[in-house]
């Protein structure tokens, strides 16, 4: 792979790893998918090698992060019914407030999701704040894959 191509995958992974933080990218994709489109190019025993690491750990990110969510929220007693609403209501609010109206819009919609459920402020509260607690450790499962990945990708670049 030219010295160009190198270059755009450490941009497609930098812009993976904002995006696995602010939320806006598919962050965690993004990086796997450069660094296993890298593998595959380069080729031979150390690009293959790269190329299945990215795609495993990346693979294994997204399962664990809904395993780990899921299992928190389900502990804290929110019904994924209220994070279904709370996902639309932040995707809405990507649109009419770009870029930070994701993170107005999902804890809301939790929150009237649970109030409209539970009838309480208290209780509605507790719930959104589990969510937000849950969507946190989804983003630290993501950013500890993406780093590896990214990782496995610098690794690789030495190693050829």
């Amino acid at each position: 792979m030219p010295v160009w191509g190198d270059v755009l995958v450490g941009v497609v992974i930098l812009v993976g790893l904002i995006g696995v933080v602010v939320q806006v990218l598919p962050g965690a994709t993004m990086v796997g998918c450069a660094v296993a489109v890298w593998g595959v190019v380069t080729g031979g025993r150390v690009g293959w090698t790269v190329a299945i690491l990215a795609v495993v750990l990346t693979l294994v990110a997204i399962v664990v992060k809904l395993v780990v969510a899921g299992r928190y929220l389900q502990r804290q007693g929110v019904p994924s019914s209220s994070t279904l609403v709370g996902a639309v209501l932040g995707i809405v609010g990507f649109f009419v407030i770009p870029v930070v109206g994701v993170f107005i819009g999902f804890p809301l919609g939790v929150y009237l999701a649970e109030r409209v459920r539970l009838r309480q402020h208290a209780a509605a509260w507790r719930s959104t704040v589990a969510s937000m607690k849950a969507s946190g450790l989804t983003i630290l499962v993501e950013l500890a894959a993406s780093l590896l990945v990214a990782t496995a990708w610098v690794a690789g670049l030495l190693l050829r």
